[in-house]
Order: structure tokens, then C-alpha cells, then sequence
């Protein structure tokens, strides 16, 4: 008996052949991370103003209060996660006095991820204003070990820790969202959670973003899930919110964007890479969905960039200063 892998064209396709989600989240990075621990005790109240990305806390000691403008509130306890996905304006403060204990002391680890919000995916538009993880022993391990060790970086630096931090929090908002997507499908809500558990919706999604370039059909999409074109169609297009070649062509034109951005790929390069015959169509599919040329596109959005630092009292963006430094609370890591 042969022991060759089979064909990729034969081979079952499943919602892991590609991942999606790291697709996702590629598109809408834009810089570093930054974060830093910030520890607080007695009576405190620090307010985070509306931000271009996405913001997050985790508490290493103690408990908070977390207000948003809508005056819901929400208790946070020792290892609960807060991300933000929008950068949606709130407020952490102390919880006042309890049974116990008067202003105990409190230690966060807070931070934020820059996103590139002109082509925002329908995945992190879906997300709620804030997202709620609760330290529970044994639920979401990864994302624990995630959390531990970068309280144990912060609280220890040594050499390396300055990359060390950079990594850990680009796969701590990989496994936040991964862990919200995993409870979302667990209680069977609908929408993205729901299209990439889905096994015929996951495996088209994975599909299209594996193969940009291909002709794809709705009926070659379905038939690699054993449903019918028109059953196929019917539940893309109830899970994901559009239709199937709706999507693919908003995937498409997302993948040029951040080519044009990000290399030096000719025109016609790009356009090949996404599946259009002629830098021409391309040009036209671009303008339309863009409302900007190919070319513009890319001298509007490319060339030298400094680092910029957030102040999250007051939302401002600035460059640092030429040593290096800057006088806001977070440290870009």
C-alpha cells in the first residue's frame, strides 16, 4: 500500500486547513502592541478615552471595577480578561469599601493593539463593545499560561524580555479571541463563532482564504461540504452575514490592500495573486471597493512610519521624543 499523502486537491478540507482567524487578525494589525503593569491602591479611577484599536486588562491582584459609557458595569476579579475590541471609551476604578477590606491594592496588566480599522474585517466588527473572560480554573488553559507568563515578564525582566513581551501579547490577542469564539459556538450563538465551527462553512472560509486566486464557484464551494448550491448559499449566507462570492471578493481586495501596503509587488502581481487577469480589472474591482486607485492606494499608505505611544487618559497619539522616550503611561514594547 502507497504511502504518499494524498492529493491536496482530493484531500478532505476541514475548518483548520487555513487558519482563518490568524488570516483575520494579520489584516488588521498595524504596529506593535504595547502594554504595561499598572498597580493601584486606595481610591482610584482611571478613565481610558475612545482608541484606533483595540484595548485590553487583565487583573494579576486583586479586583476593579469596569464602567462603560452606557453605564453598564462589570466586577473584575484576579485573572479576568477585558478586551475591547473597538477601543470603546471606559473607565477601570477601584471597588470602594467591601466587608473586608477598604481600597486593597489592585495590580493590572493593561495595553492595546493599534488596528487598521479603513477595512475592518466582519469578524471584529461582529465582536461586542468589551469582551468579559473570567479566570476560571481549567477554561481556556492557553490563554492562562498566556497571562501567567507575562505577569511573571513584567514582574521579573531580564534579557530578552523586551521580545519575550512582544510575542506574548500578539498570542494573547490570538487566544482571547479564539477563547470567545470557542464560547460563543458552546452556547450556540450566531454569527462568525457559528461559520467557523460550522464544518461546511468553516471549510469554504478556509477554502477561499488558502486560494484567493481561485475561480471558486458557489457549487464547487458546497460540493465540498455534500450540500446542494443553493443549501450551500443559504447557510454562508446565514452565518457570515453575505453571500459566498460576496465575501470572496471583499477577501480578495482585503489580501491586495495589505500587499500593495506591505511589498513591492507589481500591479499585475498583485492582481494575479488575488485572481483577477489584468492589472486593469483589478484596478477597477480596487477603485470600486475602495473608492481610490491601486496606485494611490499604496503611495497614500505606505512610506515611513514613527512609533507612536497612546496616553490612555486622554486618547492622544504621539511621536516619542529623540531619545526615546515619552512621557505617557503605557511602554511600547
Amino acid at each position: 500500500m502507497s504511502t504518499c499523502p494524498e492529493p491536496a486537491a482530493h484531500r478532505p478540507h476541514t475548518s483548520t486547513d487555513v487558519d482563518v482567524l490568524s488570516d483575520v487578525i494579520a489584516s488588521l494589525r498595524s504596529g506593535r502592541p504595547f502594554a504595561n503593569q499598572e498597580d493601584r491602591a486606595g481610591t482610584w479611577h482611571t478613565p481610558f478615552a475612545p482608541f484606533a484599536g483595540a484595548g485590553f486588562h487583565i487583573v494579576l491582584k486583586g479586583s476593579c471595577e469596569l464602567l462603560m459609557p452606557d453605564d453598564r458595569s462589570l466586577t473584575l476579579d484576579i485573572g479576568d480578561v477585558i478586551l475591547t475590541p473597538h477601543g470603546t471609551q471606559h473607565v477601570l476604578r477601584d471597588q470602594g469599601r467591601t466587608d473586608t477590606t477598604f481600597g486593597a491594592p489592585t495590580s493590572l496588566l493593561c495595553g492595546a493593539y493599534r488596528l487598521d480599522r479603513t477595512r475592518s474585517h466582519p469578524l471584529l466588527s461582529a465582536l461586542p463593545d468589551v469582551i468579559h473572560l473570567r479566570s476560571q480554573i481549567g477554561h481556556h488553559p492557553a490563554l492562562r499560561s498566556a497571562v501567567f507568563l507575562l505577569g511573571d515578564e513584567l514582574a521579573n525582566p531580564q534579557q530578552g524580555s523586551s521580545a519575550a513581551l512582544s510575542t506574548l501579547l500578539d498570542l494573547l490577542l490570538v487566544y482571547i479571541l479564539r477563547a470567545w469564539l470557542q464560547d460563543e459556538a458552546d452556547r450556540g450563538a450566531p454569527g462568525w463563532s457559528a461559520a467557523l465551527a460550522d464544518p461546511a462553512v468553516g471549510a469554504a472560509l478556509s477554502a477561499m482564504h488558502e486560494s484567493p486566486a481561485r475561480a471558486w464557484t458557489v457549487e464547487e464551494l458546497g460540493k465540498r461540504a455534500n450540500l446542494s448550491r443553493a443549501a450551500f448559499a443559504r447557510r454562508f449566507t446565514a452565518l457570515v452575514g453575505e453571500p459566498p462570492l460576496t465575501y470572496l471578493t471583499w477577501w480578495r481586495l482585503s489580501v491586495a490592500a495589505r500587499l500593495l501596503k506591505e511589498s513591492g509587488a507589481s500591479l499585475e502581481s498583485v492582481a494575479q495573486n488575488i485572481g483577477y487577469g489584468s492589472r486593469y480589472a483589478f484596478a477597477h474591482a480596487f477603485k470600486r471597493e475602495h473608492g481610490i486607485s491601486p496606485g494611490r492606494y499604496r503611495l497614500t499608505h505606505t512610506g515611513s512610519q514613527h512609533p507612536t505611544r497612546w496616553h490612555p487618559e486622554s486618547g492622544v497619539t504621539e511621536r516619542p521624543h529623540a531619545d526615546g522616550t515619552s512621557n505617557d503611561s503605557f511602554s511600547n514594547v
